[in-house]
């Protein structure tokens, strides 16, 4: 198939994280080990809220639905750096970056929106408590869940239509393990500077606000939590604190990448594993670890288990 006096890109080589052959051999080791590890960890974390009646409040349910988010997202990539790894011809087809590029903005965008979702349940939960049950009923929380995910369908789908018409007719070699808009666009042979800049306000600008809007958010109701004369302001301060680990740990990689002009930085595969593979397993682990009610709760799901075995 021809264009011009260009031959279209039927495919993209993956340079990879290295190319040395000890390199690859390690990270392998080292990325099987905690995806075996972890992913099993946040399946239990989905199977523990579903499974235990006392995890009924609307805060596990969206912990539930996060835990989901990030194992999906981490299906993404993962799965075909690990099998390039033991790849001399490391490719991905054009239809299939442009699949990958989709779910990972589609799959990030709904993380996103979930996350602000749940800052507004802590709000409700903290600044009207009395009207809580009323207002975060179980209707109220999946039609929030439905919204996360169809912003970041819309997210998505913008990234998408703007980057397909782009004509790509060499070279086609990504210095990275997965195809991203950052990536993909310095593969265009045509003028990008316009696609550039609505990708930079649809993703880069949206994202720092959002992370802006959330931290102020929490700062209050941090505030309001340790001035107030309710009880259980501890556990409510824990929440929050929580949420805003998980929001930096969101977000950090995300800001490096999309925040800035679509050129090589020396960390960029560092913050691109921290963000795609890392950060996203690792958000309802922490939520879990500094969560009493969410441990007690495993325990009793894996000693019933134990039982009927």
């Amino acid at each position: 198939m021809q264009q011009g006096n260009h031959s279209v890109v039927k495919e993209f080589v993956l340079l990879g994280l290295s190319q040395a052959r000890e390199v690859q051999l390690l990270l392998f080791i080292l990325f099987l080990v905690f995806y075996s590890l972890v992913l099993p960890a946040n399946i239990l974390i989905i199977l523990t809220i579903w499974s235990d009646p006392r995890l009924g409040s609307p805060m596990y349910f969206f912990l539930a639905n996060l835990a989901f988010l990030d194992i999906c997202y981490c299906s993404v990539t993962p799965p075909k750096m690990l099998a390039d790894f033991f790849s001399r011809h490391k490719t991905i087809s054009y239809k299939g970056c442009m699949a990958q590029l989709f779910f990972l903005h589609f799959l990030g965008g709904s993380e996103i929106s979930l996350l602000i979702s749940m800052a507004i349940d802590r709000y409700v939960a903290i600044c009207h408590s009395l009207h809580y049950s009323s207002v975060m009923g179980r209707p109220t929380c999946s039609a929030m869940v439905m919204g996360s995910w169809s912003v970041g369908f819309v997210h998505s789908i913008i990234q998408v239509i703007f980057i397909v018409p782009l004509p790509f007719c060499g070279p086609n070699k990504l210095d990275n393990f997965f195809c991203d808009v950052t990536q993909i666009i310095k593969l265009a042979c045509t003028d990008t500077y316009a696609v550039e800049l609505l990708m930079f306000l649809n993703s880069g600008v949206s994202i720092l606000i959002c992370f802006i809007l959330l931290l102020i958010s929490y700062g209050i109701l941090l505030i309001k939590v340790r001035t107030g004369s309710s009880q259980g302001k501890g556990k409510a301060a824990s929440t929050c604190i929580t949420h805003i680990i998980m929001v930096v740990i969101m977000f950090g990689p995300a800001i490096y990448i999309y925040c800035r002009p679509f050129m090589d930085f020396p960390f960029d595969k560092v913050m691109a594993v921290l963000h795609t593979v890392v950060f996203p397993l690792m958000n309802p682990m922490i939520y879990t670890l500094r969560n009493k009610e969410i441990k007690q709760a495993m325990k009793r799901l894996l000693s019933k288990h134990r039982s009927l075995m």
